[in-house]
């Protein structure tokens, strides 16, 4: 096996003057002392000699050379300095005709052996050859080329390959694309090319603020300008809303007098419900429309644009809220079974608990059961014991029957619940029921003088924990009731069902304090009538509890109504009563 040393690559023996070739091992040792001084310089002249020859040889063979002929007289010099001095010469001579003849970006296209043949000729002072004494490769010397042929002797830096002054520069100072050279040429020949194209202005669907050049994506950036308020502005708008504040003040002030005379007795009930004009441009369309109206849809008076619109970039994305109504949905019923179903499941529910039991008796964990002994059974459960002494026997039988008979009760008894535990679950299903939903119900009654249908009205709405008012006029009553779904559900058929309203009645009633009174009186109420006015669902109840007030006038009624900010309940009864002959 060869050793590394064989590997390398042995050094040149006779290096070109100026090469950065590494020398070899023992050159710069010094020299004998035996040897002398006029040695030396000869020995020195011969290698100048030898190295000559060897680049004359190398210049010799390029084709078109005109110094080859010429390296030979210069070997012939009369000194050994003329000789030197003329070989450089020549060397420069000949570099530069090499450079000169070999075009700029096309040295990597020359043959092969051309190629090589220049690689030898070091160029830049003997720059372009390697450390082991290898010229420069064919595909680099057009850099090379390029280098030497520049300003100076520093390399040039590598130019962009776009324009770096259009990709930093601002969008305001981008200017509108100006229409290509191309079709300049063509305008003459009514806006067409000769391929067939037609020019991008003649084009309806050409788009001049479209630049495809650099910083066409950037819109270009408007900056706003100073707006000042005029003096007194803010003075006028508080002015004005000091005016409207005074005006509704006057107006409820009227009204409120007006109530107070029962003056709107007469107010006519249609005109109460009529609908408002529609304005003239809604409130989301103000920050559109420049001069307040819809009118400007069809011009170009639409803030959309402009720097002032209430359009921007920005989307706001509101909160999502559950649906208020999705607490109130009540629970899926389970499927109900028939009487052979509910049979069977109590038969397999006790034959569960019997195994279970069976099962603890048998591991020793719970003592087995007596058994269960009746007067039928006795003689053939107690056996020899029963035919000794079957009175004894009787007696014990009777003794365990009433022990069981009084386990059974007072097992009744722990289960029963309360005057207290029975209150406490009726809250509790009351506040459970009024947690899924308030409802509302609003009743007009024509005539409410029986006293058993006052205390019925009153009564239930107690016992239901229902909250409202009835209110007795001479016109008509009023009742209105809130609570929970099932609270007025069974408060709805007690109205619209239970209750008689055509039967006369004797016995007493119900005050506004709940206090019983007796009746003397018992008017007949033949055509006495209960119609439901409105029910609904309400966020918050109106009333704390339910009362009884006696109203005398339709302004009394109104303020008893007033407090509790429902007056349109008597309004919407007043709208719905029997049409008159």
């Amino acid at each position: 096996m060869a050793s590394h040393g064989s590997l390398k690559r042995p050094p040149p023996q006779d290096p070109i003057p100026g090469s950065p070739t590494k020398k070899p091992r023992g050159m710069d040792a010094p020299v004998s002392s035996a040897l002398s001084a006029q040695d030396q310089k000869k020995k020195m002249v011969e290698e100048a000699r030898a190295r000559a020859a060897a680049l004359a040889m190398s210049l010799g063979n390029r084709p078109g050379s005109s110094t080859a002929s010429k390296l030979p007289q210069t070997a012939s010099a009369s000194s050994p300095a003329e000789r030197l001095a003329a070989m450089r010469a020549r060397v420069a001579a000949a570099v530069g005709n090499s450079s000169s003849t070999i075009p700029p970006k096309q040295t990597s296209t020359l043959p092969a052996a051309t190629a090589k043949e220049s690689t030898d000729v070091p160029q830049d002072g003997g720059r372009g050859r390697g450390g082991l004494d290898i010229g420069i490769h064919p595909a680099l010397l057009a850099d090379s080329v390029e280098t030497s042929t520049g300003v100076g002797r520093g390399r040039q830096a590598m130019k962009p390959k776009f324009a770096t002054t259009m990709a930093n520069q601002k969008p305001d100072t981008v200017t509108k694309p100006s229409i290509p050279s191309k079709y300049k040429d063509v305008r003459a020949t009514g806006g067409s090319k000769p391929g067939g194209e037609s020019l991008p202005s003649k084009n309806p669907y050409f788009d001049p603020n479209i630049n495809s050049g650099a910083g066409a994506h950037q819109k270009a950036r408007v900056s706003k300008g100073l707006v000042f308020n005029q003096k007194g502005k803010y003075i006028e708008q508080a002015n004005a809303l000091r005016k409207q504040a005074q005006l509704e003040e006057l107006k409820a002030r009227i009204a409120a007098a007006a109530r107070r005379a029962g003056i709107e007795e007469d107010i006519d009930t249609d005109k109460m419900f009529l609908r408002d004009k529609p304005p003239e441009v809604e409130w989301w369309d103000q920050g559109l429309c420049s001069n307040g109206t819809y009118d400007d849809i069809g011009t170009n008076n639409l803030k959309i644009d402009s720097q002032d619109s209430i359009i921007t970039v920005y989307v706001q994305h509101p909160i999502l809220l559950d649906p208020p109504m999705e607490k109130h949905i009540p629970p899926a019923k389970p499927l109900p079974l028939t009487k052979k179903e509910q049979k069977k499941t109590r038969l397999q529910a006790r034959m569960a608990k019997l195994k279970e039991s069976q099962a603890k008796v048998r591991l020793g964990l719970e003592p087995p059961e007596p058994p269960r002994v009746t007067l039928k059974n006795m003689m053939r459960v107690m056996g020899d014991e029963a035919v000794k002494d079957p009175t004894a026997v009787e007696a014990k039988v009777n003794k365990q029957i009433a022990e069981r008979l009084e386990k059974h009760l007072t097992a009744n008894s722990e289960r029963k619940l309360t005057k207290e535990q029975k209150l406490d679950k009726l809250h509790h299903n009351q506040e459970q029921d009024l947690a899924k939903g308030v409802h509302c119900l609003v009743f007009r009654i024509e005539k409410l003088t029986n006293p058993s249908h006052q205390f019925k009205i009153w009564k239930n709405a107690e016992q239901l924990a229902l909250t409202g008012i009835c209110i007795n006029n001479p016109k008509f009553n009023l009742v209105v009731v809130e609570g929970g779904e099932w609270a007025i559900n069974k408060y709805r058929k007690l109205m619209m069902q239970r209750i008689k309203w055509d039967e006369n009645g004797v016995g007493g009633g119900v005050d506004a304090e709940g206090d019983s009174v007796v009746s003397e009186t018992t008017p007949t109420t033949e055509s006495n009538t209960c119609t439901l006015v409105w029910e609904g669902d309400l966020k918050l109840k109106a009333f704390k509890r339910f009362t009884t007030n006696k109203c005398e006038s339709e302004s009394e009624a109104r303020r008893f109504l007033e407090r509790n900010k429902v007056e349109n309940y008597w309004t919407l009864a007043k709208a719905k009563g029997p049409p008159q002959a």
